[in-house]
């Protein structure tokens, strides 16, 4: 029993005429009789009747016809499903990151990819860390994870796609404002907001700092845009990476350039690269465009 003999069986169960069948087949009637053999021979059953003016399925036949037409149905759809997977025009991409890196370094591009395949669906599951994220995309919750990167993101594959330099937000009405720009030791003079230990970009800051200026008391926060309203109430000084287009709404904080701390490298991770299905390489590729192009 092949895909082809239940193709054709169900062809002539919808036909009722093997001739008309041979000639939308552009074969001969003999061969299609021959699928029809196979399965009779495969069942151990009559599948159709033969009458004066064509033929008819039997009980069997129709039993058979059901089944194969359901079977031909889904698998068609599957095909389908495969080829929008195959092409980008469909399926979907689920994607790991933070809320502040959508809304800063990925709109654009999101808006862009939903207008080119509106067939694609986008989910995101928003996390507090790239710890986090990137368990997610080992545990195969997400396809794509934008992450920090860093040495120890051990059984995924990393693409850089971004170096963000660091700057520190203050109150415009903080003596600090005045400043051009600062450097690490600087930061000494601040009660400083920023991102806490455990994570890749904290651990970053305690290299640059050192020991004695990383165990002050600080306030700490995962997210940077929180980091930046903690700093325009006045309540510190926020140590944050210079997203692209990042201002300060309406002036309520200066973001001052900051030296001496090595620039915060970001970027896509997956499980595989080759592995990954056309949509999810392709928005992965329309946000690369977007951040690194500026």
């Amino acid at each position: 029993m092949t895909l082809d003999d239940l193709k054709v069986f169900v062809m002539v169960c919808e036909a009722r005429n093997l001739s008309a069948v041979a000639r939308e087949m552009n074969c001969s009637q003999s061969a299609v009789s021959q699928h029809v053999r196979r399965l009779e021979k495969e069942v151990g059953l009559s599948l159709m009747e033969r009458q004066p003016r064509g033929v008819v399925p039997t009980a069997a036949g129709r039993i058979l016809q059901r089944a194969a037409s359901d079977g031909l149905t889904a698998l068609g759809e599957g095909l389908r499903t495969l080829e929008e997977l195959r092409t980008g025009r469909g399926g979907g991409v689920v994607i790991a990151t933070g809320a502040t890196t959508i809304r800063h370094l990925m709109g654009a591009a999101i808006e862009e990819y939903s207008r080119r395949f509106p067939g694609v669906g986008l989910e995101f599951h928003t996390e507090r860390s790239s710890h986090r994220c990137i368990d997610a995309l080992r545990s195969g919750a997400v396809d794509l994870a934008w992450v920090t990167v860093s040495a120890d993101a051990e059984g995924v594959e990393l693409r850089p796609v971004i170096s963000l330099e660091w700057v520190l937000a203050v109150h415009p009405d903080d003596p600090l404002a005045a400043e051009s720009a600062l450097g690490a030791a600087d930061l000494a003079r601040t009660h400083l907001i920023r991102p806490p230990s455990g994570t890749s970009s904290g651990r970053q800051v305690d290299d640059a700092l050192g020991p004695g200026l990383s165990s002050r008391a600080t306030t700490r926060a995962t997210d940077w845009d929180t980091a930046l309203l903690l700093a325009e109430l006045g309540l510190g000084h926020a140590l944050i990476p210079a997203m692209p287009g990042l201002v300060s709404p309406s002036g309520a904080a200066r973001l001052i350039p900051v030296t001496g701390i090595p620039s915060l490298d970001v970027g896509w991770a997956a499980r595989q690269w080759s592995a990954l299905a056309p949509a999810a390489q392709e928005f992965a590729a329309t946000v690369t465009r977007h951040v690194a192009g500026g």
